[in-house]
């Protein structure tokens, strides 16, 4: 275990996450420009792909670290039958859920129930499929529908907010599941579909394409909302939130609806588009 995944057991996770977050909105154009260079550099951002190539006219580092693709930087997988990457990053982990159970890393798991906070929506994907795709620093920010959906309700699950970072994953047990998240369920043509949004250290806040700002505010409890009566309708490759920080997005499919892309392995680098599995 790193020396700053121990710290975090420790850390204000909060107070520091707040901390950044005041930081990612400042106009202080010292804070955002020395802010926004140093991850350019850091991480070897691919400002050609950004519809706005220019790091100082961003108004703050949030606005930078959220910033939308060129129009053509990323397309669908061309096979209507394939279910798309929902962002660019790597596969922490992908596979079979057996039973209830959940693959993290190094002979750690947590259950669909734990990340999920319902066992009754758990029961939906028992013995389904997961992919878990993290989100670096340098990666476009924004995640986007593997299939079309409609949106039936949210779950925003308090927790902590550890590093998500491969040393976290590899050592901190349960991680995903301990994480402040928000879980997405859409109702599609095989079943059931879960994006979940998991937070973590220094992240800033999650957004959605129909509510705006979810997190922060941190939770104390779960908060469930409703949408089944709005029919909110988002189609394959459509954006449908982001994170203001780099982050995990999970997602979840039922039992025999869809099977893995063959070529995912866990570090396998993807793209947004890129095939995540094919509908059975």
């Amino acid at each position: 275990m790193s020396l700053l995944t121990y710290l975090t057991y420790a850390l204000p996770h909060r107070a520091l996450s707040g901390v950044a977050r005041r930081l990612a909105y400042s106009t202080d154009p010292r804070v955002k420009t020395k802010l926004i260079h140093a991850v350019v550099q850091k991480f070897g951002v691919n400002l050609d792909e950004a519809a706005n190539p220019d790091p100082d006219s961003y108004p703050t580092f949030n606005a930078f670290f959220t910033r939308a693709l060129r129009d053509g930087a990323r397309s669908p997988a061309a096979d209507p039958n394939v279910l798309t990457q929902p962002a660019d990053g790597r596969i922490s982990q992908c596979g079979p859920i057996a039973g209830d159970t959940i693959f993290q890393a190094k002979g750690k798991s947590f259950t669909a129930t734990q990340l999920l906070g319902d066992a009754q929506l758990a029961a939906s994907f028992h013995d389904g499929v997961f992919a878990t795709v993290y989100l670096s620093p340098k990666d476009y920010h924004r995640v986007h529908m593997p299939w079309t959906g409609t949106l039936t309700e949210t779950l925003h699950v308090p927790g902590r907010l550890f590093s998500v970072g491969p040393d976290a994953v590899n050592t901190v047990d349960g991680l995903f599941a301990r994480n402040e998240r928000l879980v997405c369920m859409f109702d599609t043509d095989f079943g059931p579909m879960a994006m979940v949004m998991v937070g973590a250290l220094l992240v800033s806040g999650i957004e959605t394409v129909w509510s705006g700002v979810e997190i922060p505010e941190y939770g104390d409890r779960i908060r469930r909302k409703d949408y089944r009566d709005r029919n909110i309708t988002l189609e394959r490759f459509a954006e449908m939130a982001r994170f203001n920080y780099g982050s995990t997005v999970i997602v979840l499919l039922p039992k025999a609806a869809a099977q893995l892309d063959p070529s995912l392995l866990a570090e396998t680098p993807v793209r947004l588009g890129e095939p995540l599995a094919r509908r059975l």
